[in-house]
């Protein structure tokens, strides 16, 4: 059985880039559009891991990652930024929000899949 990965960003190419990486390597993905819309998508099925973009109209990746974690179903799925942002600042309140990583775009697909490798249980 395939493990699920929900994809959070509202670049569609970047999903679509993501996604594309994410099937190559066997795994089944979901997306989102923004915070909002993925935190509507979440009902409660298993989701293995969520790779989410930092700046989204809406709901930006933080306010999500914060509302996820108050979910009782994601509260332990593990959570990726894949974001443009360096600042340090933010990357400790990604940390303290609840973030197993944080990934600098732009990035290569290998580089995505090794992180996804080490953060989603075989």
């Amino acid at each position: 059985m395939a493990k699920t990965i929900f994809i959070v960003d509202d670049s569609a190419s970047l999903r679509q880039v993501v996604g594309i990486a994410l099937r190559g390597a066997g795994y089944h993905v979901l997306e989102g559009c923004d915070g909002r819309d993925a935190l509507a998508k979440l009902k409660g099925d298993k989701v293995h891991l969520i790779v989410s973009d930092l700046n989204m109209p809406h709901m930006d990746g933080l306010s999500f990652v914060k509302a996820v974690k108050q979910l009782p179903a994601y509260r332990f799925t593990p959570i990726v930024m894949l974001t443009t942002e360096t600042d340090e600042a933010k990357k400790r309140a990604g940390q303290e929000a609840g973030l197993k990583a944080w990934m600098v775009k732009p990035f290569r697909p290998e580089q995505l899949l090794a992180v996804v490798q080490k953060v989603v249980a075989p």
